[in-house]
């Protein structure tokens, strides 16, 4: 899954950097769609995507892994979210796509985007809670349609920034993921040991 999207990711941005077909209709898309829907609305999904509201979302999940000892999920968790300003930054600087109405540039991929998925994504993962997992869907859905709603940025740069950091934290979920695995085969090789459900 994290391949694919670093497939799309990475054909999302090679249109956006040379100006492709497919960000010239994006473009067109985005005048279409900016201005529509309730502005109260779609400023409250925009808003989702702001750190002060979205991290302190990832935090206190994470003080819940903590308290049920599960230290390392909440390290990858961390780490992802310090990966999303750390690949975020350098692509809107090399790309410097313009935003929509406005002549500032550095539009791709939406940090705002970026943070809702990691901080959502992985306060879900990290509660353990399944039905939580399309709460987080959601969220991050509401924050990138508020985005593009309100004009703040184009459908690409949505959609640039749910392919990586899709892979991120999908990437993160298969590292703990692969770890758990071996340690449990490390308890049921142990002599006396027994798998713990």
């Amino acid at each position: 899954m994290a391949v694919l999207s670093l497939c799309g990711f990475a054909l999302v941005t090679w249109q956006v950097a040379v100006r492709g077909p497919l960000a010239a209709l994006d473009e067109r898309a985005g005048r279409v769609l900016a201005g529509r829907g309730p502005a109260w609305l779609t400023e409250l999904g925009a808003d989702l995507g702001n750190p002060p509201v979205a991290l302190p979302v990832l935090a206190a999940a994470a003080a819940y892994a903590l308290w049920r000892g599960r230290r390392r999920a909440a390290l990858y968790a961390a780490a992802a979210m310090v990966l999303v300003p750390a690949l975020v930054i350098p692509l809107k600087l090399l790309l410097d796509r313009p935003g929509p109405f406005t002549d500032a540039t550095g539009y791709y991929p939406s940090g705002h985007t970026a943070t809702s998925l990691v901080a959502y994504g992985a306060a879900a993962l990290l509660v353990h809670r399944r039905a939580l997992v399309p709460v987080a869907a959601v969220l991050t859905a509401a924050t990138g349609a508020g985005l593009v709603l309100r004009g703040y940025h184009w459908p690409l740069d949505v959609a640039g920034s749910l392919l990586l950091c899709g892979a991120v934290l999908g990437g993160a979920g298969a590292v703990r993921a692969a770890r758990a695995g071996r340690a449990g085969a490390v308890r049921a090789a142990a002599p006396g040991g027994q798998r713990q459900s």
